[in-house]
């Protein structure tokens, strides 16, 4: 936008010598950003984070002066959306056979736009929420975009209807506002628990749903998290892959606090679901059982019983014969590999085996070596 209003000024006086260096150099960040001026317009628009859209965002009622004000400036940048090639290059022309680069013009109406972007904040977001809707916490606890996100879709996952209707029904109820569940999924290595959360957001993210992945070791920085998501009109998704905690490991504390919803941690527009392969989240040794801890008993209930806090539990286990090759012959179909049904379900049989056994990953993994 600085670029667009230099260029404005300078081709308006005609005499500035640079002119043509503020064309040529608004029409090349104009390329990078799409090649478009009324889509360019558009996006930041929509993407925009100001206190008119958090005030909606809260539900709050905007003051007259916030409505006066975004109004003029939804129609200076509605005028700078209707600017043409022609408008900007053809004054630079010093003759017929000279020629500028053009652009795009597409026509947008951005008053109707924020205003339906308004009414619907808890849809569309703002800031990265509305470009993304995947992310992840970095080191520094602070909320990344994923630029190029998973795409699994539920129509690609054979089998575990059952389980993902679960899975669907809970977040459509943090979608309404409902009480929803912190969802625990366990079971067996490749049965498909991630991919499941990946393709119930990628099914709901156009309702508002946004997921945001915390590795174990950040799981302190829930908390802080917590508090920066309080006011967004968004509902998220605190996705924790392959949990587990080793015996003195003090961070499974951390989240207890949070699942159990502690002064700074309980959130309406927040839910954890997490993953494991373990049905009992922190491990022990026989060892441990005969430790010489005089209430011994309790120490050992309180480090099981962290799955206990989840309020939904969903359990994946490994596919059977019949499920597996069918998983094997959709996954083959979808991808075009061409193989003789028998003569697949044979290749895909001792596939499983070499890989210890019969699981959803190694139904995909198989498909992919054939198409290597």
């Amino acid at each position: 936008m600085e670029a667009l209003a230099r260029c404005v000024r300078d081709c308006a006086d005609l005499s500035n010598w640079d002119a043509l260096g503020s064309y040529g150099e608004f029409v090349s960040r104009l390329y990078r950003a799409g090649g478009d001026l009324g889509r360019h317009i558009q996006r930041a628009v929509e993407q925009d984070e100001n206190v008119c859209i958090r005030a909606a965002g809260r539900g709050e009622a905007l003051p007259e002066y916030l409505v006066r004000t975004a109004a003029e400036e939804l129609r200076t940048l509605q005028a700078a959306a209707e600017l043409t090639p022609e408008t900007l290059a053809l004054p630079l022309l010093r003759s017929d056979s000279e020629y500028l680069p053009w652009f795009g013009t597409t026509e947008v109406d951005l008053a109707a736009l924020y205003r339906e972007r308004l009414e619907n904040v808890g849809r569309y977001g703002w800031g990265m929420y509305a470009r993304h809707h995947m992310f992840y916490l970095d080191e520094g606890g602070h909320v990344v975009p994923v630029r190029h996100p998973d795409e699994t879709r539920l129509t690609e996952l054979v089998d575990y209807r059952r389980e993902q209707a679960l899975i669907l029904d809970n977040t459509r109820a943090l979608l309404a506002g409902r009480p929803a569940a912190n969802v625990l999924l366990t079971g067996d290595a490749g049965t498909g628990k991630s991919s499941t959360i990946k393709a119930v957001v990628n099914e709901l993210y156009p309702q508002g749903l946004r997921i945001i992945e915390v590795r174990k070791e950040l799981l302190r920085s829930i908390p802080a998290l917590l508090d920066e998501l309080t006011d967004n009109p968004l509902k998220f998704i605190l996705f924790i892959d392959d949990l587990s905690f080793q015996k003195g490991d003090d961070r499974y504390s951390a989240l207890k606090a949070v699942l159990e919803g502690s002064v700074s941690a309980k959130s309406r527009n927040v839910a954890i679901y997490a993953t494991s392969n373990r049905r009992h989240l922190v491990r022990e040794t026989f060892s441990d059982r005969e430790g010489d801890d005089v209430h011994r008993g309790e120490t050992m209930q309180e480090m099981i019983s962290l799955s206990e806090r989840f309020g939904l539990h969903v359990t994946f286990q490994k596919p059977n014969k019949e499920t597996y090759l069918e998983i094997v012959r959709r996954l083959a179909e979808a991808r075009g590999a061409q193989l003789e049904t028998g003569t697949l379900e044979a290749l895909a049989e001792r596939f499983a085996l070499e890989r210890g056994g019969r699981s959803a990953r190694a139904a995909k993994q198989f498909v992919d070596s054939l198409l290597r």
